[in-house]
């Protein structure tokens, strides 16, 4: 079961290709602030825009620079069932722990097409899997009762990430599913609330610059300790907002750039953001003295 803080680890590029030597280094500064596992070329690794050879290689390095550290969940998932199969099991391969699946964004498929989409790649890996519902990108959602079969008839499903936006869902997924499904947060805001009705932990787009931070205020409230994960949840609150100022990751890689720990280079149709919202993020970081 996937629970704690997993860091949705950005991917860093360098002269138009990945930058290696600093996506290891981001890798071991997470395990360093002592979170749970990473997840490689999700949304905020920019995995719509990376070619199948770099997933597959951002995946790699990754896992060897994990070296069983921290639990590695790639991000494999596709709006093609095949692609997903094609990823998934090549993250296998690697030695990935497990496999973030999303929502196949776009083509809008029915329930029963997610149904037949995530028990067909289930088929064909042996890793664990973790659902992403996300329906401001992908319009739909992983509906309950789909979750819920999912889970009923496939043993590798074994988890969901929840980005949609309310406790209410959490609550009800918790209703339904067994205790060690794990559910975990999208949405770093969202992580207290989500774990006050049952949710498990957080993959996170805050974590990339503040690990330590964010595992504390996680481990705080798993332990029952509120008063203090609220104050951590306080602390952070600016730096969740801020990282969403436009889209993600913009933000998260200008606080890295700012933080002097990768280029803040990107793939179009994706640029760097504004000059007044990057100011707006070095405040943030310096409030939080993760910047001198």
């Amino acid at each position: 079961m996937f629970t704690g803080t997993y860091t949705a680890i950005v991917t860093p590029f360098k002269k138009g290709k990945v930058d290696e030597v600093a996506l290891a280094r981001l890798v071991k500064a997470q395990i360093k602030g002592g979170v749970d596992g990473i997840v490689p070329v999700g949304t905020t690794g920019e995995s719509p825009t990376v070619n199948m050879e770099e997933h597959v290689r951002v995946i790699e390095i990754a896992v060897q620079a994990a070296a069983g550290r921290v639990k590695v969940v790639a991000g494999s998932g596709a709006n093609s069932t095949a692609e997903a199969i094609h990823l998934t099991q090549a993250a296998e391969s690697a030695g990935a722990d497990g496999s973030l699946q999303v929502c196949p964004y776009y083509n809008k498929p029915t329930q029963e097409g997610l149904f037949q989409h995530f028990s067909t790649i289930a088929r064909n890996t042996g890793l664990p899997l973790m659902l992403y519902s996300i329906p401001g990108r992908s319009v739909i959602s992983i509906e309950i009762p789909t979750v819920v079969k999912l889970a009923s008839k496939c043993s590798n499903i074994v988890s969901i990430k929840e980005a949609g936006g309310t406790p209410d869902r959490v609550s009800q997924l918790r209703q339904v599913l067994p205790r060690d499904f794990s559910i975990v947060s999208g949405d770093d805001p969202l992580t207290l609330p989500f774990m006050s009705v049952g949710a498990d932990g957080v993959v996170s787009v805050a974590s990339n610059v503040a690990p330590k931070l964010v595992s504390r205020m996680v481990n705080a409230m798993a332990a029952g300790q509120l008063k203090k994960a609220l104050q951590l949840h306080d602390k952070l609150y600016p730096l969740f907002k801020v990282l969403f100022i436009e889209t993600s990751p913009g933000p998260v890689k200008a606080a890295l750039n700012l933080m002097g720990l990768c280029e803040e280079e990107y793939r179009l149709p994706l640029t760097k953001i504004t000059r007044q919202n990057k100011d707006a993020v070095r405040k943030v970081l310096k409030e939080l003295s993760l910047l001198k």
